[in-house]
């Protein structure tokens, strides 16, 4: 009874019920809620009570198995027993068997982070948020580094988990934010590992990296993403700020890769200007940098066979027949191979992705394959030699015009392409191939070297539009070409 009212008949009267029960509770001294019993009885029968120790012994030796399959197993081998709404009655029973009889779950220990002592790193690909470039699907991945205490980013733009992109990926972060953490963390990196010649050389490179930055460095256990969950949980929420910041623009097209990452990086400043408090604080704790970066390349020495061909990590790449028989050096950076002789760079071209690829350039070996036309028709590398699809249709129409002589004619507006550009002589092949029907004579390198000199080829983009007469709208809406009231 409250202290305010004078008798417990007032008091009952305004709490809404009967005196004697309120004199009921006063005596027990209990709330209603608490002198309320405990049900132990069922309301229904359980359906699943001749199955439980069965279920119970499923779920004892396959803990991941869900409710869902082992009810909708039960349906099977019982058809009609089971409706499908007892589905959560089951769901129900299991999660409480789980809470209080089933195995222990793994603890998850919050982690308290220090200034300065951890960064984190790894992969991520991009391809799920639906970037193009020019209108072409952009098949990516983002090397992703964080700082666990402020929890500043960066990312690096890279095709593959080799490590030439962790290196160079994980200098930009470091010269971006001006001082490298005591300790680095990453996964296992297996792919990166595979993609070495051995497990030693990249045990030895990646050690050199970290010591050059003065950095110690850590692996989580494999299956372990946790143990990195720094970098992975922003790996979720810097693609939901990219989501975020694409639907804001309006587009997913970017003109060039250069483009897109110039939009990345105005992304991350403004994520990482909410942190400049605590990233204050974390540069102090940093260590200072090296007076210079570390190479990111990897040489690989290499012989140029007969076929003006080397090989290198796995994949074949042509160069000038100038180099055949001599032995040059191979620079692989994330990107691009650099082909070194004397001292010299003599070329440089995209790096392949994967294993067992091939780049043969046409402008290295066409001298030799005009000499030798026969060996067209089943080079290994054929497919190579044709450099765009307009390239391929003239060889293809050449096969049915003169096929004795196709392999040479091909082999000449080729190699006119090689002395005169690629993109003119491509120009010119497009001109030729919409006039309709082909001659023999249109595919002449004679005609071919005419209209290159005349220069008379439209560009794609020109189009002629035929003036209209007005009238003839007149006579769609089927009138006489007088206005109506």
């Amino acid at each position: 009874m409250s202290k305010m009212e004078s008798t417990q008949e007032l008091a009952a009267a305004k709490a809404g019920m009967d005196v004697k029960t309120a004199r009921k509770y006063l005596a027990d001294g209990r709330m209603p809620s608490e002198s309320r019993p405990e049900r132990d009885w069922r309301t229904r029968e359980d359906a699943f009570k001749e199955f439980w120790p069965q279920i119970r012994e499923q779920i004892g030796m396959n803990p991941g198995l869900e409710a869902k399959t082992i009810f909708e197993a039960l349906q099977r081998e019982h058809p009609g027993r089971f409706a499908d709404g007892q589905l959560r009655t089951l769901q129900r029973r299991i999660k409480c068997w789980r809470a209080t009889e089933g195995p222990g779950r793994e603890v998850f220990f919050t982690q308290q982070h220090v200034a300065g002592r951890l960064g984190q790193s790894d992969f991520t690909r991009m391809n799920e948020l639906n970037i193009t470039i020019g209108g072409q699907s952009f098949s990516h991945m983002l090397y992703h580094f964080v700082l666990t205490y402020s929890n500043w980013e960066h990312v690096t733009l890279c095709f593959s988990e080799s490590f030439e992109s962790l290196s160079e990926g994980l200098q930009n972060a470091l010269w971006e934010l001006g001082g490298s953490p005591a300790e680095h963390r990453t996964d296992r990196l297996s792919t990166a590992v595979n993609n070495m010649t051995d497990e030693k050389e990249f045990t030895r490179r990646y050690g050199a990296l970290l010591g050059h930055y003065r950095m110690e460095g850590q692996k989580i256990q494999a299956g372990k993403a946790n143990e990195n969950g720094d970098v992975e949980q922003r790996h979720y929420r810097f693609k939901r700020a990219v989501d975020q910041a694409l639907l804001l623009r309006g587009s997913r097209d970017f003109a060039s890769s250069e483009d897109y990452m110039r939009f990345l990086r105005l992304l991350l400043a403004q994520l990482n200007a909410g942190r400049k408090d605590r990233l204050k604080t974390e540069m102090q704790y940093l260590r200072a940098l090296p007076e210079r970066r570390l190479e990111s390349f990897k040489r690989v020495d290499a012989r140029v066979d007969s076929g003006s061909l080397i090989y290198v990590d796995r994949n074949v790449y042509s160069v000038n027949s100038r180099l055949i028989g001599e032995e040059v050096q191979a620079r692989l950076s994330a990107d691009t191979v650099e082909v070194w002789y004397a001292g010299q760079k003599v070329e440089q071209m995209p790096r392949l992705r994967g294993r067992g690829k091939h780049r043969v350039d046409y402008r290295h070996i066409i001298d030799w394959l005009v000499r030798k036309p026969g060996a067209f028709d089943n080079y290994r590398y054929r497919e190579d030699l044709f450099p765009t699809s307009r390239f391929r249709i003239a060889w293809d129409a050449l096969r049915e015009l003169i096929p004795t002589k196709a392999n040479r004619r091909y082999l000449e507006i080729l190699q006119l392409a090689a002395t005169e550009g690629e993109a003119r002589v491509d120009a010119v092949l497009r001109h030729v191939l919409e006039q309709g029907e082909i001659g023999e004579g249109k595919l002449s390198i004679k005609v071919l070297e005419e209209l290159l000199v005349a220069d008379s080829v439209l560009p794609v983009t020109d189009v002629a539009v035929a003036e209209i007469a007005l009238a003839s709208f007149d006579e769609l809406l089927g009138g006489s070409g007088e206005v109506r009231q």
